[in-house]
């Protein structure tokens, strides 16, 4: 994949920040489509130049209207086109004529109409590329920029109100979503000063949105609605481009079942590719995914204070003995550690409250209501004495109440001022105006344990995330693939060019010869049928196993023979495959599968039950090199089976993640051609890994076209 730097996206600048704008289709009614940005960019006090296009107007809301684009008395930065689809070519044909350098395509009826809408839309953009023109849309509700004042949309969610200025930008592939995103971080209270919705993503897509906010100066934290990935390696410079500037990114990956997938695909025209996939590409990159609106809101919440802490682990002081388990049980489910505070510590604390609990949880029971001292100095020293990087509060309605509240707030105050580098969560119901205050102080407030929970460990794991540096894979060698999908001893061959071993092998073509090679490789062997049209060999009855003398190979070669004909009467046999049996290992596979948006990607997995029913698989984009294959294969939970569980032998680590290494290797060379590999099983050794079967399909080379055919005559 091709990595591309942050100045890459500065290209959006048009888009996202202009100082000009042309509303083709403009309207003087402030509630039609080509009325709402033009009232919103009027009543938000955009500083730019607003230049209303209607044939039939002379003035548009106050302002001075152009019947035609060409009559415009300078180029626009950006042109809102809110006409018709028939219309809109020709209005964008006319905007690029001028000079303009970016289009927001309102219109609707295009790609996700079907074959037509695609055509009109690909013209659409052929005319923009023509003029350098970046487009965004079609079927887009636009995009505003509220630092600005610049609403390129007419959502009609700002009829209820204007975006609080903050941190936080908005990315979505759905206007809808994007807009319901938006306004609940305003009703939360949250600032989300920028949205882009990218509508069919005919050219701008949310990666293009992302690596745009990557360099933004006034947004610190992303937010993403995606549905499908058009174009994988942008999206990868995107994240990489935010991680690089410090930016943690929250992303919505719609599409996670079947019907999901299939409900997006149809919604935007995109491709949605497997979810597993995107799931290990995204969370590789940088991007902290979520699962609904809520958690998307209160990990951007959390993330407003900029604490990210490495090592994360979590203390939890609380007034009642069931939040704590509550908060317990969700800090495992997340993976966020809680160390017991130390043993003087318990003890000092033990002799402060005797019937109170020190461990951690640090339930100092309801005595805290009587002295709000002894709650400071139990959270204190949670901060100091157990060293925890966050620190979650539960006080209830207690901390709703108006008469502990200032004084609570002071205690709290004092602990954000002498340990700044922390996260301190409150657990609190109370008014709007005393959650406000405590946010005011640096808190960050949840009306629930567990949902705090999952923020403070999401911070943690944007602080491991951001701390990361994007891998560096070996480049790999050249590969060249066959001209169609190859026998099993050719893809081994391939293979063992790449460096993945496999068993002593030796193709025949007879019995006798068979034999031969089964004395001299060493029984017990394993018989197969070698036919460039049989992937599966053993659903046709083509291999057998665990043969120990030479009546039992011949036997074996007349019996394969035989069921492959009846099988596969039409298949080529063009021999036999003798190797010699490898046992005492653990086995497992390897595969390639090429997913639409992202490439090659490699998954690892043990054999057997683990795949088939467990599906604990590690997935991974390739290439990478060893450190990284050896990090997936201890990354599933079956992983004691390799590391030497109950008296067994290790496997050879070090040659499996060699062997993972190489394939994504040659994976990542071979080409788009490369359409799956499947090493199924791999027997890991004590001492070394090999490939016991190994199945590469490829995509038919092209043929010469019949212009070509003419050429050489």
């Amino acid at each position: 994949m091709t990595a591309l730097t942050t100045e890459d996206f500065s290209a959006l600048d048009a888009l996202m920040a202009p100082r000009s704008v042309a509303i083709v289709g403009a309207s003087d009614d402030p509630m039609r489509i080509g009325g709402r940005p033009i009232a919103a960019m009027r009543a938000a006090g955009f500083r730019g130049r607003i230049f209303p296009v209607n044939p039939g107007r002379s003035a548009v809301q106050g302002l001075p209207c152009f019947a035609t684009v060409a009559d415009l008395p300078e180029a626009p930065e950006v042109g809102i086109v809110a006409v018709a689809a028939r219309h809109a070519v020709e209005a964008v044909a006319a905007l690029g004529a001028k000079g303009c350098r970016a289009v927001t395509l309102f219109s609707a009826g295009f790609a996700e109409t079907g074959d037509e809408g695609g055509r009109a839309q690909a013209e659409i953009l052929g005319i923009a590329r023509r003029h350098g023109m970046r487009v965004l849309g079609p079927n887009t509700l636009g995009v505003y920029n509220a630092g600005i004042g610049y609403y390129g949309t007419f959502s009609s969610s700002l009829d209820s109100g204007f975006p609080r200025p903050g941190p936080i930008g908005i990315a979505s592939q759905s206007g809808a979503y994007g807009a319901h995103l938006a306004v609940a971080a305003r009703d939360r209270g949250l600032g989300a000063s920028v949205l882009v919705t990218t509508g069919n993503e005919a050219d701008v897509t949310v990666a293009d949105a992302i690596g745009w906010m990557a360099r933004s100066e006034t947004v610190e934290v992303v937010c993403a609605y995606q549905e499908g990935f058009r174009d994988g390696p942008r999206m990868i410079a995107a994240l990489e481009a935010a991680r690089a500037a410090g930016k943690p990114i929250f992303l919505l990956k719609a599409g996670r079942s079947r019907l999901g997938a299939a409900a997006a695909a149809s919604h935007t025209a995109s491709l949605t590719g497997d979810d597993a996939v995107a799931e290990a590409v995204l969370a590789e990159h940088g991007a902290i995914r979520v699962r609904d609106t809520e958690q998307m809101l209160d990990f951007a919440s959390a993330a407003r204070l900029r604490i990210y802490p490495l090592g994360n682990t979590l203390g939890v002081i609380t007034i009642s003995g069931g939040a704590g388990i509550v908060a317990t049980d969700e800090a495992e489910a997340v993976g966020l550690p809680m160390p017991p505070m130390p043993a003087h510590a318990q003890a000092r604390l033990k002799a402060l409250l005797p019937y109170a609990s020190p461990v951690n949880p640090l339930d100092c029971t309801a005595q805290a209501l009587n002295d709000l001292s002894l709650f400071e100095s139990y959270a204190r020293a949670a901060l100091a004495e157990g060293g925890y990087r966050s620190v979650l509060l539960f006080l209830t309605y207690v901390a709703g109440s108006p008469a502990l509240a200032p004084r609570l707030r002071d205690s709290l105050k004092r602990l954000r001022a002498e340990f700044p580098d922390r996260l301190l969560a409150l657990c609190l119901l109370a008014s709007p105006d005393i959650v406000a205050a405590a946010e005011e102080a640096g808190l960050l407030t949840f009306a629930d344990p567990s949902r705090a929970v999952r923020a403070l460990a999401a911070m943690g794991r944007v602080g491991e995330q951001l701390a990361a540096a994007p891998a560096r894979p070996p480049s790999p060698l050249p590969v060249a693939l066959p001209p169609t999908t190859p026998d099993e001893p050719t893809a081994k061959r391939l293979l063992a060019e790449a460096g993945i071993a496999a068993a002593p092998e030796r193709v025949v073509h007879d019995a006798e010869a068979a034999v031969a090679a089964a004395e001299a490789l060493g029984f017990p062997v394993v018989l197969k049928v070698v036919s460039p049209d049989i992937v599966h060999k053993s659903d046709s009855g083509g291999v057998r196993l665990n043969l120990a003398g030479a009546a039992a190979v011949r036997e074996a070669c007349d019996g394969i023979l035989a069921a492959v004909r009846e099988a596969a009467p039409a298949a080529r046999i063009t021999g036999l495959l003798v190797a010699r049996q490898l046992s005492g290992g653990v086995e497992c596979l390897m595969g390639i599968s090429r997913d639409p948006a992202f490439g090659a990607v490699a998954v690892f997995g043990l054999g057997g039950i683990f795949v088939e029913i467990l599906s604990d698989v590690a997935i991974r984009a390739c290439p990478f090199d060893e450190a990284t294959a050896r990090a997936m294969i201890l990354s599933i939970r079956a992983a004691p089976v390799l590391t030497g569980a109950r008296g067994r032998p290790p496997a050879d680590l070090d040659a499996l993640a060699r062997m993972l290494s190489r394939l994504s290797l040659f994976a990542a060379a071979a080409g788009p051609r490369l359409r799956a590999v499947d090493l199924n099983p791999v027997l890991a050794l004590p001492e070394g890994a090999y490939a016991l079967d190994a199945v590469i399909e490829v995509d038919p080379e092209p043929g010469p076209s019949p212009r070509d055919d003419e050429a050489g005559t």
